[in-house]
């Protein structure tokens, strides 16, 4: 049986204007404030962000048969076991009658600071999998079948994660495919492979302008 995506694109599109709704607003009250964060961080640091990507996957679960899943995406109870440390904190948890159904990280990056930021990115990534799926396998969650493990991500399209960037290859050459990626690229890369490699049940890759965002465009 197929996934209940009705109007989804629509629902997308106003989690887009959201997220740069809730930028602006938060950056403005800040400068009302007289405090204003250094570089991009006055509109991360409202936490609200990714508000209506939640709100969409909450309406997917409840129109695909969880009407009366629970859904937790708040500090102190959206935490999970891990192997590799304690506890780890997902943006959003989906639970069914004591059985984790889904696991979901949700993140976004804005310039003009790509570089660093999609390696701490693929980092956290890659470790939050491992860590959950080595947990899992050591029976943190019970007897239950595998959760679905998700990870989203927003991405400015701007001229810095659009042109392509060269990689450092001081001693062995890179793949060949990796090379003269843009940021976006490398994102895309990075979403395909993480399901490839079975870390993910699946991925989504966002990208809006500044300007589209507002009126809610998205690639």
């Amino acid at each position: 049986m197929g996934i209940e995506l009705e109007n989804f694109e629509e629902r997308t599109s106003h989690a887009v204007r959201v997220f740069w709704d809730t930028r602006a607003a938060a950056t403005e009250r800040q400068m009302l404030n007289g405090v204003v964060d250094q570089g991009e961080r006055a509109g991360v640091t409202s936490g609200k962000n990714m508000d209506g990507f939640v709100t969409l996957i909450a309406d997917l679960v409840a129109a695909n048969g969880l009407g009366n899943a629970e859904l937790y995406m708040s500090r102190g109870v959206n935490t999970l076991p891990g192997y590799f440390r304690p506890t780890k904190d997902w943006d959003l948890l989906v639970i069914h009658e004591g059985v984790l159904v889904a696991a979901i990280e949700l993140k976004s990056q804005i310039g003009p600071s790509f570089g660093n930021n999609f390696n701490n990115r693929t980092e956290e990534a890659i470790g939050s999998a491992v860590d959950l799926w080595t947990a899992f396998r050591e029976g943190a969650f019970g007897d239950q079948t595998a959760p679905f493990v998700g990870w989203l991500t927003h991405v400015e399209e701007a001229p810095e994660s659009t042109r392509p960037v060269r990689v450092s290859e001081p001693h062995f050459d890179v793949f060949p495919e990796m090379r003269d990626l843009s940021y976006l690229q490398r994102y895309d890369a990075l979403c395909r492979r993480l399901v490839l490699e079975k870390l993910y049940t699946q991925t989504a890759l966002i990208v809006s302008t500044r300007t589209g965002g507002l009126l809610g465009e998205y690639v």
